[in-house]
């Protein structure tokens, strides 16, 4: 299976090639502390989705769940960066937006995992 058939995978990879060009936008102060945290975070995330597609079913679990503590820190690390006002309020709608579908998704993954 290729990975960029997986919706999710899909999801998140287009999500940081949006995040990624917010980066200009981003006053220089919080660009090399909260927003690079953010990207580190969001990398680790797409990276946690790419190895669970290629786990056996065993191993598949606790890799989601991973991926899911780190997907919400990334909501609370967006938050702050909206509440700093290093991000306007419109991109952080669009952003957690993005965030709440990647969970959704991620949370189905994680219920239909355990189910089998």
């Amino acid at each position: 299976m290729n990975e960029l058939d997986i919706p999710i995978f899909k999801k998140i990879y287009d999500m940081y090639k949006d995040f990624y060009n917010l980066r200009l936008s981003v006053p220089k102060q919080d660009r090399y502390t909260l927003w690079q945290k953010c990207e580190s975070i969001l990398i680790e995330v797409l990276e946690g989705i790419l190895f669970a597609s290629q786990q056996t079913k065993l191993e598949k679990l606790p890799t989601l769940e991973r991926t899911s503590v780190k997907l919400n820190f990334l909501k609370v690390c967006i938050r702050l960066m909206k509440d700093i006002k290093a991000i306007d309020a419109k991109k952080y709608v669009i952003i957690e937006a993005n965030l709440d579908e990647i969970g959704r998704m991620l949370g189905g993954w994680i219920k239909s995992t355990k189910e089998r």
